[in-house]
This record gives C-alpha cells, sequence and structure tokens, in this order.
C-alpha cells in the first residue's frame, strides 16, 4: 500500500485518495478559439509515462484538498506532493510506495 504525503494531513494510506488525471496538460485558456480536433486531444488524450510523472489526487476521507504527487510510476515512489501552482516540497515519507 502506498503512503501518500497530503500536504495538509501528512502521510495517509492510498484509501483515502482518489486519483484525480494527469496535472501536465494545461487547459487552453480560451476553448472557444481551438479546434474541435484541438479540445479533443486535450480532453482524452493523456501520456502513460514510465518513470517521473505528476499527477492529481484528492484526499476524500481527510481534507477534501486537491494536489500535486510527483510519483515514479514503475516504483511508485512519491518525491513530491503540494498545493496546484505551489512550488513542489520533497515527500516525507521517504518509502516507496509498494
Amino acid at each position: 500500500m502506498m503512503l501518500i504525503p497530503c500536504p495538509w494531513c501528512g502521510p495517509r494510506p492510498e484509501t483515502e485518495f482518489t486519483y484525480g488525471e494527469d496535472a501536465v496538460p494545461v487547459r487552453p485558456a480560451d476553448p472557444a478559439a481551438v479546434s474541435d480536433q484541438e479540445w479533443t486531444d486535450y480532453v482524452y488524450f493523456r501520456e502513460n509515462p514510465k518513470g517521473l510523472h505528476k499527477e492529481l489526487w484528492f484526499h476524500g476521507a481527510g481534507c477534501h484538498h486537491w494536489f500535486v504527487v510527483e510519483r515514479d510510476t514503475v516504483t511508485h515512489e512519491i518525491v513530491a506532493a503540494y498545493p496546484p501552482g505551489q512550488p513542489p516540497e520533497p515527500a516525507e515519507t521517504g518509502e516507496s510506495g509498494q
């Protein structure tokens, strides 16, 4: 089981959280100005990287905050967790997610 370091509540078991989505894509500033294909690509297509990746997680059984987790998709090691729009802070668990 992974311990996910909530920026507000500290390390908690993964069962308290819900994965939201890839944290990398940026919503178009003016959705009406992009083509249907560009909008479709933004909404439906995501990378599936092997290695370090940024993800949005929701702490549903705790503080009810969304936050960014930087996680290695191979080892599940979490290297940082922080509120969206803020600089990364190193994870405090020091454990891999396995």
